[in-house]
């Protein structure tokens, strides 16, 4: 018979999707960080045009997390997992989906509004989210650096949490998406 962890383990894509989006995140914050300030006349170049890229990317990958979620039911909480931890845990994963979804689609929003071409790879050319000049589309770029910090806190959530089951609970929590 298996023990806990295996029958509570996500699956191969869950977990490899999982990964994919960690190191497209940091690589995204990474480029944000450095990027130049965005003005009026600024153009999508060099580290701008990577910026578009990598959130494009970021958010083909949550709507594939999203279909194989659907399909695929995610393994139950291990049952030494308090309601009330069940709750927390829910809600920071809802709330990281729902964040690393509207997050590139207002950034592209924002783009759209600044007349910008959207590629995904930087070769296929995805609509415009919004018409150039979009007061919304410009609303959302205001936001969009607001909801990126809201995202770093709701990820350093996520990640207290597994330290948590690591260090004090000692469970095999972790190990589920390894």
């Amino acid at each position: 018979m298996r023990d806990e962890t295996e029958i509570l383990r996500y699956n191969g894509v869950a977990r490899a999707l999982h990964w994919l989006t960690v190191l497209l995140v940091v690589i995204q914050y990474a480029v944000a960080w450095t990027m130049p300030d965005i003005r009026g006349g600024t153009l999508p170049l060099g580290l701008i045009a990577w910026h578009l890229s990598i959130g494009t990317a970021i958010l083909l990958v949550m709507v594939v997390r999203v279909v194989w979620r659907l399909m695929h039911r995610a393994p139950p909480p291990p049952s030494s997992l308090s309601p009330a931890l069940q709750l927390v845990s829910r809600t920071t994963h809802v709330a990281l989906y729902a964040l690393l979804v509207a997050l590139p689609l207002m950034g592209w929003a924002n783009a759209s509004a600044r007349g910008w071409n959207v590629m995904l790879f930087g070769v296929v050319p995805l609509p415009p989210l919004s018409s150039p000049g979009s007061s919304l589309g410009h609303a959302l770029g205001d936001v969009h650096q607001t909801v990126a910090i809201a995202l770093l806190v709701t990820i350093g959530l996520h990640v207290l949490g597994a330290l948590y089951h690591l260090a004090v609970v000692r469970d095999r929590t972790v190990q589920r998406m390894l």
